[in-house]
């Protein structure tokens, strides 16, 4: 058989230019990053780069200094440009006097880590493409690059930072993750003195697994005892076994470490986004709401055990098939049990209003949750004196 002709292997512009940045980047330390993004952005004739990073608060966008890159003022998420396209994880193009200032989400798994900002003459589609290319690597770069370096921690920074909280941060996953059949998004307050709150999720094959929990108490000893929990829990899953042998183990753990009088309020989540089969194991928890067709329809009440670290009875297994677009609103005690401005304890049924509105927005799960978050806490006057997390999780159903 004659071979046929080999295809042209010469480098392209985009080629080039997105080989700037793989070539070096395993080992670029993280304070250059910033200088080799201006160097590719004026490769493409850009202006004025910016990487801008969520604030741990997500109220701000602040720039990332660096050589080459253009200085300025945090940008308000909810009213600029930039967080537009951070909100919506949407491209959005802004004339300008000197060109076009064309924002960029940048994405890693769903997550929206920040966005690159650049101004250009004029774009056009080739422009458009090879932006977002750059925009995929440059996100990987800042996730992979930060798991060694200070310098994305400062600069997200807004406030100083308790022990507690730092132990919590360092704990989660990301905070987003949205794929094609299921997408999760959660938020902690307050998130600068986060204490004894934390989620935990996985999604491993089709099973996306999920975990609440809400530590008694407050301070280092909360974040202690949480760090043992999610711990716990992450051992238990990776052996592959079923929720009431997740709660044994998570149970035995905080038991034997801090005694018998600590405990840990636990919901345990499996989640198949092939069905769209919800299973779940409740330990002394807020029940999670079904949020359908864009309110809330129910709360997922059922048997529910002893806290984990009380040995309890062998936690009873729920089930719901949920719905394509259904989403479950996991909370702790600290999103109804503050109080508002005016006094008054929050309450279930404000909650669900305000869920109720945001759902009809349309917006995606990122979004409602923050939004969400930020409004409970306009609503109490801008104080929480227990921590208030949330973790929405919305099964997209095959496609």
């Amino acid at each position: 058989m004659t071979a046929g002709p080999r295809a042209d292997r010469s480098e392209s512009f985009g080629e080039a230019l997105l080989g700037a940045l793989l070539d070096r980047a395993h080992e670029l330390p993280a304070h250059l990053i910033g200088p080799l993004v201006a160097d590719v952005m004026e490769r493409l004739g850009g202006r004025r780069p910016q990487i801008l990073l969520q604030d741990y608060s997500q109220q701000l966008l602040v720039p990332l200094p660096g050589e080459g890159l253009a200085d300025g003022d945090p940008q308000v998420i909810d009213d600029s440009a930039a967080g537009g396209c951070f909100l919506d994880a949407l491209s959005v193009e802004l004339p300008e006097e000197d060109g076009v200032r064309v924002h960029l989400p940048l994405l890693d798994g769903g997550d929206q880590v920040g966005v690159l900002a650049v101004t250009l003459d004029a774009v056009d589609d080739d422009d458009r493409r090879l932006l977002h290319r750059v925009a995929g690597l440059v996100a990987d770069l800042l996730v992979t690059k930060h798991g060694y370096s200070d310098l994305f921690f400062r600069i997200r920074r807004g406030e100083e930072m308790s022990v507690a909280a730092e132990i919590q941060w360092s704990l989660l996953p990301p905070l987003a993750m949205i794929m094609p059949r299921v997408a999760v998004a959660g938020v902690l307050e307050p998130a600068y003195d986060v204490a004894g709150d934390s989620f935990d999720y996985a999604l491993n094959d089709d099973i996306l697994h999920v975990a609440m929990i809400d530590a008694m108490g407050h301070g280092l000893g909360a974040a202690t005892m949480a760090t043992v929990a999610i711990g716990a829990y992450r051992h238990a899953r990776r052996f592959g076994i079923g929720l009431t042998e997740i709660y044994a183990y998570m149970d035995d753990a905080v038991a034997k470490e801090f005694g018998a009088d600590h405990f840990v309020t636990a919901q345990m989540m499996r989640l198949d986004t092939t069905t769209g089969l919800l299973q779940w194991v409740n330990a002394g928890h807020p029940a999670p709401m079904l949020v359908r067709d864009h309110r809330v329809t129910r709360r997922l009440v059922g048997p529910t055990t002893l806290p984990v670290g009380l040995g309890g009875a062998q936690p009873e297994v729920s089930e719901l098939g949920l719905k394509r677009g259904d989403r479950v609103l996991c909370f702790t005690d600290g999103l109804i049990e503050e109080h508002t401005a005016g006094g008054e304890q929050f309450g279930e049924e404000q909650l669900i209003g305000l869920v109720n509105g945001l759902e009809r927005t349309g917006r995606g799960v990122r979004a409602v949750a923050r939004a969400l978050s930020h409004t409970l806490k306009r609503a109490r006057g801008g104080r929480t004196t227990d921590d208030a997390t949330l973790l929405l999780v919305e099964w997209r159903g095959v496609g």
